[in-house]
């Protein structure tokens, strides 16, 4: 019954939303795992937040957050307990593919992050550019 409560709930968000379905939804997609009081967490939302949206990467990967000290979010599964925030954690299919550990600050995220996603994905940055500029 409440799997029946759950998919309706859901049925009816996407059709209201459908904007959050392909943002929330997408796979693959970044769970960035923080914490309230992470001084580096608040750096990442000061230099990198509000672009990584408009970016390929964040278009490809769209950006979930989860708090360190709830868990992964439903239906996501680590490979291994996450230990610093914050923590960047490719998924798709439910499953870790890889992540970032910590924030190396601006000029470093961003090489760092096209390569995680160029290994584990079919991204590729020039096709998603040409997607994002169109």
């Amino acid at each position: 019954m409440m799997n029946a409560l759950n998919a309706l709930a859901l049925g009816v968000a996407l059709s209201l939303c459908p904007a959050w379905a392909g943002s929330v939804l997408a796979e693959p997609y970044l769970v960035m795992v923080d914490q309230p009081g992470c001084v580096y967490c608040e750096r990442w939302h000061a230099e990198i937040g509000p672009a990584y949206p408009k970016t390929a990467e964040g278009q490809f990967a769209p950006l979930i957050r989860a708090d360190l000290r709830e868990g992964p979010p439903e239906g996501v599964t680590y490979a291994r307990r996450v230990l610093f925030t914050p923590t960047f954690v490719l998924i798709e299919n439910g499953q870790e593919q890889a992540r970032i550990e910590g924030y190396p600050g601006e000029d470093f995220f961003w090489p760092l992050l096209t390569k995680l996603l160029e290994d584990n994905t079919d991204f590729s940055p020039i096709a998603e550019a040409e997607t994002v500029r169109n």
